[in-house]
C-alpha cells in the first residue's frame, strides 16, 4: 500500500523513479587531544588545501552549468576557508588546548553554526549551512572519510536526503537525477533555488522521508503539489504519468507565446518583465519571453568577495545586461545591502533588527563614495540599451532628492569629461515602506515610475517578519490592507501620468495575477519561469470584467474572502 508524504513543493514538475538515499557519513571524533601542535596544524592546513581544491572544480562547474550568482555560492564556501576569524581560532585551539585538528575544527565550526542558526532572518541561516557545509568537507580530509557525492550516480533516481548542501545539488547530473526530497529546507534555501534553476521537480521540509524511505523505494515525487508518494500503485504511477505529460503539454503551450506580446482577452497589454540577479540569468529571461528586466538586483556584484566591485566591473556587467536585452527596458536597483545582508568588508555594526535598520539607500546616502561608483557604472552603461534606475528602501521624499541629487551630480561630472550619457533614462522608487505607499500621490510628481516590492512591503505593513515561521501566517499578499496599499499607489502614479511595476513575488501569484491587472497595474516582474504561465493566465481574463469586481475586493475583510472570490469568478 502506498503512503504519501507532504513537503513544500520547491520546484514544479513530476519524477517517477526508485529512492537512492544519500547518506550523510559519520563523522566521529576518537582523537580529540594531541601533544604535537605543530604537526596537528599541518594537517588542519592541508586539509583546508585538499577542500579548496575540491571547492574550486565544484565552482567551476556551477559556473558552466548553472550560471555565475550559483557559482558564487562556492566562491563564498572557499572564502569561509580563508577566514582568519575560522582558520585562526582553530589553530589557536590546537595550540593552548592541545586538540587534535578534527576536534578544534569540530568546535570552531559547531560554534559558528550555533551562532549563525540562532539569527532570526533566512539569509544568517543559510550561512550557518555554508559553515557547515565546508567544515564536513574539512572534517571528511581530517578522518579519513570518504563522501558519497551525486556525481557517482549513474541510474535514474530520485535523491532523498536530510538536506542537499550547495555542493551536492551543483553536482546534480540532471540525466540520472530526476527529482529529490529533502526532511529539512523552504523554498528559499540554496537546494530549492538551484532546483528551479536546474528545472529538477523538488520537494522540501518533509520533516520524515529519511527516516519513512529505503534505498531503491519506488517513488513519486509531485513538485506541483508538493506530495511524495512512497511505493506507489500502478493505477497512481498510471495516473501521475499522465499528470508529467499534461505538464509537459502545459509546458509545450507556454512555450508557443514566447515570442508574442502579453495581450489580455480583451485587448489590453501589460508588460511581463523578470527579476534577475546576474547578466548570465539574461538568457532565461529571453528563453522565456520576457519584455524587459523588472528588477536587476545589482548585490550580487558585490558579494562572496573580499572587496568592493570596481567602476569598471560594474560597467562591464550592467553593460552586458542592457545588450543583452536589446533595448527592451532593464530596471536596474542601486545597491540593496546592510543590516540582513552582510557584507563583511564593509564592517557595518551589528543591529538589533537589520530589517529596519541601516541598509540599502541610507547605507548609500552616507557612504558616498561606494554609491558614487555605482552611479558612475550605471550612466557609463546607460547609451547602451533602455536604462532605469531604480533606488530602494525610499522612504521619504527627502531620501529621494537627495539619491536623484548624487544621481545627477555624477552625471554633470561625466558629461564634462565627454562621456556620453543617454538623456532618457527614467529615475523611479521601490514602494516597500507603507509611508512610501501613503504618500504616493506626493511621490508621484517627483519620481518616473514607482516599481511595488511586495515582500517587504508586506511584513511592514503587518508587523510580521516573513522569515519568522511562528507568525508566517501574517505573510499575506491578498490581505484588503496590502490590496488597498497597492491600489493607492497605481493611482497615484496613473494621475500623474507614470507607470507602475511590480517586481515581488506576487506579481507571479496566479491568485494575485487578476486582481493586479483589475487595479491597473502596468509591468509584471517575477522569475523568469513564471512569465509564460502568467501570459497564458492573462491572455484569459479581461481586464474590463476584473476591474468591475475590484471595489468588492477592497472592501473584504480577510484575505480568505478574496482568495475564494478570486478563484470562483477569475
Amino acid at each position: 500500500m502506498s503512503e504519501r508524504i507532504s513537503g513544500i513543493a520547491a520546484s514544479a514538475g513530476i519524477a517517477i523513479a526508485k529512492a537512492f538515499v544519500l547518506e550523510n557519513p559519520e563523522l566521529t571524533i576518537v582523537n580529540t587531544t594531541s601533544s604535537d601542535s605543530a604537526q596537528e596544524i599541518e594537517r588542519f592546513m592541508k586539509a583546508i588545501e585538499k577542500a579548496k581544491g575540491e571547492l574550486q572544480v565544484i565552482k567551476d562547474n556551477a559556473l558552466q552549468q548553472l550560471g555565475e550568482d550559483k557559482a558564487a555560492i562556492f566562491a563564498a564556501h572557499l572564502l569561509v576557508l580563508e577566514d582568519p576569524e575560522l582558520v585562526d581560532a582553530v589553530k589557536s585551539k590546537i595550540e593552548n588546548e592541545q586538540a587534535s585538528a578534527e576536534k578544534a575544527m569540530d568546535d570552531v565550526s559547531s560554534m559558528f553554526i550555533t551562532m549563525f542558526e540562532q539569527m532570526d532572518n533566512e539569509y544568517m541561516k543559510e550561512r550557518a549551512a555554508d559553515i557547515r557545509d565546508v567544515s564536513k568537507r574539512v572534517l571528511a580530509h581530517l578522518l579519513g572519510v570518504v563522501f558519497t557525492t551525486p556525481a557517482t550516480i549513474a541510474e535514474e533516481v530520485i535523491i532523498i536526503s536530510e538536506d542537499l548542501t550547495p555542493s551536492d545539488t551543483a553536482q546534480l547530473n540532471r540525466k540520472y537525477v530526476l527529482g529529490f526530497a529533502t526532511d529539512i529546507g523552504g523554498r528559499t534555501s540554496h537546494s530549492a533555488i538551484m532546483s528551479r534553476s536546474m528545472e529538477i521537480p523538488a520537494i522540501v521540509g518533509t520533516k520524515v522521508v529519511t527516516s519513512k524511505i529505503k534505498n531503491g523505494t519506488p517513488l513519486i515525487i509531485d513538485g506541483i503539489d508538493g506530495e511524495v508518494i512512497v511505493n506507489p500503485t500502478e493505477e497512481e504511477v498510471a495516473t501521475y504519468r499522465q499528470k508529467q505529460e499534461d505538464y509537459k503539454a502545459q509546458k509545450a503551450e507556454w512555450a508557443k507565446l514566447v515570442n508574442e506580446p502579453t495581450t489580455t482577452a480583451d485587448g489590453q497589454h501589460v508588460e511581463l518583465a523578470a527579476n534577475i540577479g546576474t547578466p548570465q540569468d539574461v538568457q532565461g529571461v529571453l528563453e522565456n519571453g520576457g519584455e524587459g528586466v523588472g528588477l536587476y538586483r545589482t548585490e550580487f556584484l558585490y558579494m562572496g568577495r573580499d572587496q568592493l566591485p570596481t567602476e569598471e566591473e560594474q560597467f562591464s556587467a550592467y553593460k552586458e545586461v542592457l545588450e543583452k536585452m536589446e533595448g527592451k527596458p532593464v530596471v536596474i536597483r542601486t545597491l540593496d545591502i546592510g543590516g540582513d545582508k552582510e557584507l563583511p568588508y564593509l564592517d557595518l555594526p551589528k543591529e538589533m533588527n537589520p530589517f529596519l535598520g541601516f541598509r540599502a539607500v541610507r547605507l548609500c546616502l552616507e557612504q558616498q563614495e561606494m554609491f558614487r561608483t555605482q552611479l558612475r557604472a550605471l550612466l557609463r552603461a546607460s547609451s547602451y540599451g533602455n536604462l532605469k534606475i531604480m533606488f530602494p528602501m525610499i522612504a521619504t521624499l527627502p531620501e529621494f532628492r537627495a539619491a536623484k541629487q548624487v544621481l545627477l551630480e555624477e552625471k554633470a561630472k561625466l558629461e564634462a569629461e565627454n562621456i556620453t550619457v543617454s538623456d532618457s533614462i527614467e529615475i523611479g522608487i521601490m514602494v516597500e515602506i507603507p509611508s512610501t505607499a501613503v504618500l504616493a500621490d506626493r511621490f508621484a510628481k517627483e519620481v518616473d515610475f514607482f516599481s511595488i516590492g511586495t515582500n517587504d512591503l508586506i511584513q511592514y505593513t503587518m508587523a510580521a517578519d516573513r522569515m519568522n515561521e511562528r507568525v508566517s501566517y501574517l505573510y499575506q499578499p491578498y490581505n484588503p490592507s496590502i490590496l488597498r496599499l497597492v491600489s493607492m499607489v497605481i493611482k497615484a502614479a496613473h494621475k500623474e501620468g507614470k507607470w507602475v511595476g511590480m517586481c515581488g513575488e506576487m506579481a507571479g501569484d496566479p491568485i494575485a495575477i487578476p486582481i493586479l491587472l483589475g487595479l491597473g497595474l502596468d509591468e509584471f516582474s517575477m522569475s523568469a519561469t513564471s512569465i509564460l504561465p502568467a501570459r497564458t493566465q492573462l491572455s484569459k481574463i479581461s481586464k474590463a470584467h476584473v476591474a468591475q469586481h475590484m471595489d468588492t475586493i477592497l472592501n473584504m475583510d480577510t484575505a480568505e474572502e478574496v482568495v475564494a472570490f478570486v478563484k470562483q469568478n477569475f
